[in-house]
């Protein structure tokens, strides 16, 4: 497999070996000792798989009581996806990198906890699993504008839908008081 850093070297792409032939396609979707040794730390505790369809936007959002690093990929169709780094005081405090993500790619993304998480969906249909290093939180929750201006998120699409819920989070200014803070590691 390769991994590819972001213009947020914590966030990475990771593109794996798949083998094809006549009958389709094989590759490992996971291997957690080629994981930690790619910079991939943290076990995952928790699976999702969300369906959506063209033009959603969902997120952008993060788990403040039991932050969450997740590992992105889709089954089905494309997205945009995209984190922002929030940690307060981080150099990148504020900034976000974005990938487009597809069934056809095999590409994931690997998000560190810190950041907020969000997608928007460019084909009729999109299906994506995700890991988590932590369980969801709902009382520890915290939803970031879609479309804060401090942001400024290119997300492909024009007119969004957005769940009740994402169409009421407030911006990163707004919510600072709550974001997690930095703490430099140690290479």
């Amino acid at each position: 497999m390769r991994v590819i850093p972001t213009d947020i070297p914590e966030v990475l792409v990771i593109e794996p070996t798949v083998y094809r032939d006549a009958r389709g396609f094989f590759f490992e979707s996971y291997h957690a000792e080629r994981y930690l040794n790619s910079g991939i730390k943290g076990s995952f505790v928790q699976d999702n798989h969300s369906r959506s369809v063209k033009n959603t936007v969902r997120g952008l959002h993060l788990q403040i009581s039991r932050p969450q690093a997740k590992l992105i990929r889709v089954l089905v169709g494309e997205i945009f996806d995209v984190a922002v780094d929030v940690r307060v005081g981080s150099p990148t405090f504020g900034k976000w990198a974005g990938v487009n993500l597809s069934a056809d790619s095999f590409r994931q993304y690997y998000i560190p906890e810190g950041f907020a998480h969000g997608f928007s969906v460019l084909t009729d249909v999109a299906e994506i699993e995700y890991k988590c290093t932590d369980f969801y939180d709902p009382g520890g929750e915290l939803g970031l504008a879609w479309d804060d201006p401090a942001l400024n998120i290119a997300w492909g699409v024009s007119t969004p839908i957005l769940s009740a819920k994402d169409s009421a989070n407030r911006t990163v200014e707004e919510a600072r008081p709550l974001l997690p803070r930095y703490q430099k590691t140690e290479a």
